[in-house]
């Protein structure tokens, strides 16, 4: 089953746009992830609709961000793209009738609400500002172990 991994690319191209602190082309952004301009520019245009970035036309033009980086949340992401399903696993329902699938799905839609909602809170608990933090510091190491290597 293919996963939904645009969380993790927008939170790639945010990061990208907040490193630069310049409008950066749809083109470029999708070097970036890997993807197509295409792409890009439907999902910015998901995070516009809801105040999170910009864009501007013409030669220095580009997506930027409109938000405060310690201000969005990792839901407010999720929920900006339409809120896709948080797991990849589900219920059996080729018996409806059946009181053992039933009963598995009962207790598995119950187990699924309960692992979604912590996800959610989690999620609601982490901002754009503590991923660039978290980049920061793996940035300063990584530079000071190629000048250690390179010495």
């Amino acid at each position: 089953m293919k996963r939904d991994s645009r969380l993790s690319s927008v939170l790639h191209a945010l990061l990208h746009m907040a490193e630069r602190g310049e409008p950066l082309t749809s083109e470029h952004l999708a070097e970036c992830m890997g993807t197509n301009p295409v792409v890009v520019r439907r999902t910015m245009g998901l995070l516009r609709n809801v105040g999170l970035v910009q864009s501007a036309k013409g030669h220095a033009g580009g997506w930027s961000l409109a938000a405060d980086l310690k201000a969005v949340t990792l839901r407010q992401l999720h929920e900006a793209l339409g809120e896709p399903a948080v797991f990849a696993i589900g219920n059996r329902n080729e018996n409806p009738d059946c009181l053992v699938e039933q009963s598995v799905n009962a207790v598995l839609d119950e187990a699924f609400a309960e692992a979604e909602a912590l996800l959610l809170d989690r999620f609601g608990a982490i901002t754009l500002a503590d991923l660039s933090a978290e980049f920061s510091r793996r940035h300063a190491a990584h530079v000071k172990e190629r000048k250690r290597n390179a010495s």
